[in-house]
């Protein structure tokens, strides 16, 4: 599975989230294109406040405090 991840420089819930994408992806097959939210306004505006965001499709699958398990449920269910 492939997803954008937004993130941003100095987010310390981004960084933890992106060590999360790295242990899943020893267990899952995901890939990710980071997306800094600071390039782009659009992306800023909709995301500021829910950072760290793993989205597919235009669906936000999950943001915040990222887990092993929030990343693990996302292939359980098939997203």
């Amino acid at each position: 599975m492939h997803v954008l991840f937004y993130t941003k420089p100095g987010c310390s819930l981004c960084d933890e989230a992106e060590q999360m994408m790295e242990l899943i992806k020893e267990d899952y097959p995901l890939t990710w294109t980071a997306v800094n939210i600071e390039e782009n306004d659009a992306k800023h505006e909709q995301y500021v406040f829910m950072i760290p965001v793993v989205e597919k499709d235009n669906k936000v699958l999950c943001s915040g405090v990222i887990s092993y398990v929030d990343l693990a449920l996302l292939f359980e269910s098939d997203v």
